[in-house]
């Protein structure tokens, strides 16, 4: 099954697919309404795609059950996973789901968590099961007419996850989805919904990979993510996309009194990125922090960062921005920090760090920061620098070769980033971050 360009009938024709209620079919038609109204967005790197040869659905799966054992994957989509190093990295987990194309194949949670009553499934499988809840928070805070692509994924998502954490609640492993196009001009449109309600925390991690096609393909995801009273989130991302991916994704989470949200976003991958997780912080002594680290080379562009928005008082935030780029590469840091007149004492640090490898990169730090109140703060620092004749020639002199000592800066400058993931998923970045280089 392959639905390729857009229209309202086959918009449609994906909402029969998934036997959909008429709430969601009503909220696909009037996303696409906005989307066709829509113009591109008039800032960052020039979007050169025509939508109307993007694959917007594909399943090769007559059977779309979710499986919760790999045996009963089709052998080819398994073998590749397996491969990627999925079906390993598992065990390390509470729970995982993994999406192949538009819909999510195999789904997994460990019993204990179950019996503490915490959902994850697939965004599809909870419309079904959990109507009521998924539509008190669906498409709240990501509206769909807030930019074309926020309206293009309202239209046409498929997959995607759903967590729900109860009160009082804390996991003691990460949940994990992961997700693969594996087809030239695919369109990938997952839909996440997390909620993590008071007093609970939450460590969710993702990854993305994709083939080398020489046409484009497109990802664009929404994340909108609910942080309840005195409750922690953290949503860990390292995409690696290939080079003829356009990653544009709209992110964004809502944080209660005294609650923690913190990003944690690996941009390596892709062509074009245009990702700026966002934090709202509208309760009294909430925070956010969000650590980014760009990696830009030949014919790639990561147009990334983060946007803070300080509602309730007493609010704190920080934002550290670590970006690469080498070999006519572009990464650059496009932020947002707004301090609401009524976010009395509250403060914000951004810290922009830029390593450049060659005379042919090129990098760009974007701030907006608005202040509306006398007794509150933002502290933004930005650095360019390249790698220092002094520390190579210090590493080659203890017998270190020119290539493992630039190596070992450049993992060393990315160590803010790194010791954020958890053990296996460094190593994994060391082997991505050495492939890039």
């Amino acid at each position: 099954m392959e639905i390729k360009g857009i229209d309202a009938a086959k918009v449609l024709k994906i909402s029969k697919i998934k036997k959909e209620d008429p709430w969601v079919k009503k909220f696909r038609l009037d996303s696409y309404s906005q989307f066709e109204q829509l113009d591109m967005p008039s800032f960052g790197p020039s979007i050169d795609l025509d939508l109307s040869q993007i694959i917007y659905y594909k399943s090769d799966d007559l059977d779309q059950k979710m499986k919760s054992d790999w045996s009963q994957v089709l052998k080819p989509v398994r073998d590749e996973f397996d491969s990627l190093g999925v079906l390993e990295s598992e065990s390390h987990l509470g729970g995982m789901g993994v999406q192949y194309e538009s819909e999510v194949i195999y789904h997994n949670m460990l019993d204990e968590l179950e019996k503490k009553k915490v959902i994850f499934t697939s965004i599809e499988q909870a419309m079904r099961d959990y109507p009521e809840l998924v539509r008190k928070y669906f498409g709240k805070i990501v509206k769909s007419g807030e930019n074309k692509f926020s309206a293009l994924n309202g239209a046409v998502f498929s997959g995607g996850s759903f967590i729900y954490i109860p009160p009082h609640t804390t996991l003691d492993r990460p949940l994990q989805s992961y997700f693969r196009i594996n087809s030239r001009h695919m369109g990938q449109f997952e839909r996440t919904l997390i909620i993590v309600d008071d007093y609970s925390s939450l460590h969710y991690i993702e990854g993305c990979t994709a083939p080398v096609y020489s046409d484009s393909s497109l990802h664009a995801a929404v994340v909108e993510i609910y942080v309840g009273k005195h409750s922690k989130c953290r949503y860990s991302t390292i995409q690696n996309w290939a080079t003829n991916v356009y990653n544009l994704v709209t992110k964004r989470a809502v944080v209660s009194d005294y609650g923690v949200m913190e990003w944690i976003d690996g941009n390596i991958g892709s062509k074009v990125t245009m990702k700026y997780p966002c934090c709202v912080l509208k309760g009294d002594y909430s925070s956010g922090v969000c650590i980014t680290i760009s990696v830009a080379s030949k014919g790639q562009i990561q147009d990334s960062g983060a946007r803070m928005i300080h509602l309730g008082g007493n609010t704190r935030s920080k934002i550290i921005s670590k970006s690469i780029a080498r070999n006519f590469g572009n990464a650059t840091y496009r932020g947002k920090v707004l301090i609401s007149g009524n976010a009395l004492h509250s403060h914000s640090d951004v810290k922009c760090d830029t390593l450049i490898l060659d005379k042919d990169s090129k990098s760009d730090t974007i701030p907006v920061n608005s202040c509306f109140n006398l007794s509150s703060s933002i502290e933004h620092e930005a650095t360019v620098s390249k790698i220092s004749d002094a520390n190579l020639f210090y590493l080659m002199s203890r017998g270190i070769s020119k290539e493992r000592a630039m190596e070992l800066i450049i993992l060393g400058f990315l160590e803010e980033f790194r010791e954020e993931l958890p053990m296996e998923y460094a190593v994994e970045l060391n082997q991505l971050i050495k492939r890039n280089l």
